[in-house]
This record gives structure tokens, C-alpha cells and sequence, in this order.
């Protein structure tokens, strides 16, 4: 089914000023009706989905427009393509990890406050139990 820029963008979410730029930045080619109209395709939805993901895992627009271009040539750059998806996977298990580690220290910071507001006196450690038992091993 055909799409103008602006149902488009609604479908996908984002503005239509969004689109313009991933066009002209090689990472969109909707085709052009007889009026040089911007038509999407369902491929397109597809397709703009799944660069969107791969931007919300902090690729860069430099990898984002190698990844394209690996795309457009076809089958022969598909382990270049894994290659650069797995390197991105490895980032962002490491920034998982990372976060979750600060999510821990603030939750026992907020422990931390309600304990001392409900009049429980401790001392505050950057490092769960868990932690120091894994660093002294």
C-alpha cells in the first residue's frame, strides 16, 4: 500500500522532517509518484522500523549509513553486515550491564534515605555484597 510522507510519518512515528533528513543522509529512497511525491512503501515500514532499533542501540550515522550500504549491495556483504550487528551487541551488553550496576546503587541509595528517615543509622557502601564478595575472590 502506498503512504504520503506525512501518513508515513505517523505510521512510523517520527516527523516528516526526520524522513527528509534519513533521505537525504542515504538511509531512505522512497520512490517518487508522477508528481515527484514521496511515496512509502510497506517495505519502507519495515525497513525504517528496524533502522530506528538499530539507532536506539546508539549506532552511529556513520554505521547506520555502512549498514545501508551493505544492504543495498545485496547477499555478498552479509557477514559484514552480522559483523557490525554483533560488535553493536557486544556495546550494548556492556552498556546494559553498566546501567544495571547504577540502577543497583541507586536503589540502595533510596534504601539508604528510608532507612534513615524511618531513623535506622548505617553507613552507605558503594558496592553490594555481592560485589565485594566477587572482587575478593
Amino acid at each position: 500500500m502506498p503512504y504520503s510522507i506525512g501518513e508515513f510519518s505517523k505510521i512510523i512515528g517520527i516527523p516528516t522532517s526526520t524522513l527528509r533528513y534519513y533521505e537525504n543522509e542515504g538511509l531512505l529512497k522512497p520512490d517518487r509518484d508522477e508528481n515527484n511525491l514521496r511515496v512509502y512503501t510497506d517495505d519502507d515500514i519495515g525497513w525504517t522500523t528496524f533502522l530506528l532499533h538499530l539507532k536506539g542501540t546508539g549506532m552511529s550515522m556513520a554505521e547506520l549509513k555502512q549498514y545501508t550500504a551493505w544492504r543495498a549491495e545485496g547477499d555478498a556483504t552479509m557477514q559484514a553486515r552480522m559483523d557490525l550487528l554483533e560488535k553493536r551487541h557486544q556495546l550494548l551488553q556492556e552498556n546494559i550491564q553498566a546501567l544495571i550496576q547504577n540502577l543497583d546503587v541507586l536503589e540502595r541509595k533510596i534504601n539508604f534515605y528510608e532507612n534513615r528517615l524511618k531513623g535506622k543509622k548505617y553507613a552507605f557502601a558503594f558496592k553490594s555484597d555481592q560485589e565485594k564478595n566477587s572482587s575478593e575472590e
